[in-house]
């Protein structure tokens, strides 16, 4: 069903809801209730921003009985959502990054219909908001609105970029490991037994972004894993985690001493719960400057590498930025250099902010040497510096070809070859953000 707030689609029977007094909104308020949201991140969800949001969902909707059908935007391309209820509850729970939304109709409702589950995966940008129906958010690409009376709210899901992605049933998709918050054993003995795997051949970062092993973990969390242990991010991932299968604490420690062995030297497996537990721990409704100053403050406190003055960055295989201190290992890619970051006062203005430009040669190009004929630009001819120069991690465009600009001058075209399609690169080892 595709429509606006004030539409009914042909799908919808528009029998009056079941009268459910006293409807009040997440905070126990009624009649003036603000949105509510848990807005999008400035980098791609994981595991804890994943776990905020099924929080969030269960903290804001608890007390709500929702109605009607769900709606879709028509520019989403995800999968219509086949539920019509005249009065329904909504929960959620989470596992790794993806977040299952759970809709159970109330004894009474009409029609009869079964309890329906989606599973969502949040891609870049994607997040659920709480607002009243009237203010529906731009990106709100799937709709869940609550039954009369009082004023009527919209649990939205929002996703800017539009690279989240929901499927119907309820599944968690096949393939992806066991979550490093909530099923730890499981998760650590998923990794310890298939070490043969070509997956740790590569470096433990790319190996960190591979969700059959480290579901939840994403770019900010490995750096912060890696930084805490002093790994080079580029060291080979077999030799990282082989080291784990022989730990074992001395029989002669008491339980006691043998928490607090483990509380004081944390190995690579046990951060990779323990850092995202601290993120949950932090509250708030996530990261990102959008939400709320006081959240991302916190977050931004808590930070000790990720993107913080003096640290290095390098690109890995994937294209994603990783984030360290000192030596990035063996299995750097060559000829890369690493960048560093700059403290504030050090840092350029944001009109000023590129990457870091090459060296000049000190021959002068080609180029050059036919540019010293022409006459000098006027400030409004002068192009202006693109925001992917801005933006490390943004996907970098390539530049044109000598044999296309000699095509472009001669004005002829030779006809271009058939290409078959090749797969996009995952860098989390799966098609799901």
């Amino acid at each position: 069903m595709v429509g606006g707030p004030g539409e009914s689609g042909s799908e919808c029977r528009g029998e009056a809801p079941l009268n459910v007094p006293g409807q009040r909104d997440s905070r126990g308020q009624g009649g003036d209730e603000k949105s509510q949201t848990l807005p999008p991140s400035l980098r791609m969800p994981e595991g804890p921003e994943l776990h905020l949001a099924s929080q969030f969902v269960n903290d804001a909707c608890r007390t709500l009985v929702f109605g009607g059908c769900v709606e879709k935007s028509s520019v989403s391309r995800n999968p219509e959502v086949p539920f019509e209820s005249s009065a329904y509850r909504i929960s959620a729970s989470a596992r790794g990054k993806e977040l299952r939304l759970t809709l159970s109709p109330l004894p009474g409702a009409q029609p009869p219909q079964e309890p329906l589950a989606l599973v969502f995966r949040f891609g870049m940008s994607g997040s659920f908001q709480l607002v009243p129906r009237e203010e529906l958010p731009r990106h709100a690409h799937l709709r869940f609105y609550t039954a009369p009376p009082g004023r009527q709210l919209a649990l939205c899901f929002v996703d800017i970029r539009r690279f989240g992605h929901w499927d119907l049933g309820g599944k968690w998709q096949p393939g992806r490991g066991p979550c490093v918050l909530q099923e730890y054993e499981q998760f650590r003995e998923n990794v310890l037994r298939n070490l043969s795997d070509k997956a740790f051949d590569r470096p433990i970062c790319e190996a960190l972004l591979d969700q059959r092993f480290f579901n939840g973990i994403g770019n900010y969390l490995r750096a912060e894993i890696l930084y805490r242990l002093k790994i080079p991010p580029f060291e080979k991932a077999r030799s990282v985690l082989e080291a784990l299968q022989q730990r074992r604490p001395s029989p002669e420690l008491t339980l006691s001493q043998k928490i607090k062995a483990k509380l004081q030297n944390p190995d690579l497996l046990e951060l990779c719960h323990s850092v995202p537990k601290e993120v949950v721990q932090l509250g708030g409704k996530g990261y990102g400057s959008e939400s709320g100053e006081e959240d991302f403050a916190a977050f931004r406190a808590w930070l000790r590498c990720y993107g913080m003055p003096g640290m290095s960055s390098l690109q890995d295989r994937h294209g994603r930025t990783i984030w360290f201190q000192g030596d990035p290992g063996p299995l750097a890619p060559k000829g890369r250099k690493s960048r560093k970051k700059k403290s504030k006062a050090t840092q350029p203005s944001p009109e000023d902010r590129v990457e870091d430009p090459p060296p000049p040669s000190k021959a002068p190009s080609r180029a050059r040497r036919a540019k010293r004929d022409l006459p000098e630009r006027t400030a409004t001819q002068r192009p202006e510096a693109t925001s992917f120069q801005q933006d490390p991690e943004a996907p970098k465009i390539p530049k044109k070809g000598r044999r296309k600009g000699r095509q472009a001058a001669s004005g002829q075209h030779r006809p271009r070859k058939a290409k078959a399609d090749t797969p996009s690169l995952e860098p989390e080892g799966t098609s799901a953000s």
